[in-house]
């Protein structure tokens, strides 16, 4: 593992920190979260597959 793996690793163990904080703050469940979560997964798959086709 080089530096800037590091540096990207501890960045997104940040994010997660802070969007579990924001997840705790606004009281939302954790099923819900995980729904919300795979949502937004799915939108960015069908944008990269969208764009894949379009090259």
């Amino acid at each position: 593992m080089n530096e800037h793996q590091i540096v990207s690793l501890v960045s997104l163990l940040g994010f997660l920190i802070l969007v579990s904080a924001g997840f705790r703050q606004k009281k939302v469940e954790w099923r819900k979260g995980l729904f919300m979560a795979g949502i937004w997964a799915g939108i960015f798959a069908i944008v990269v597959l969208f764009i894949d086709l379009v090259r």
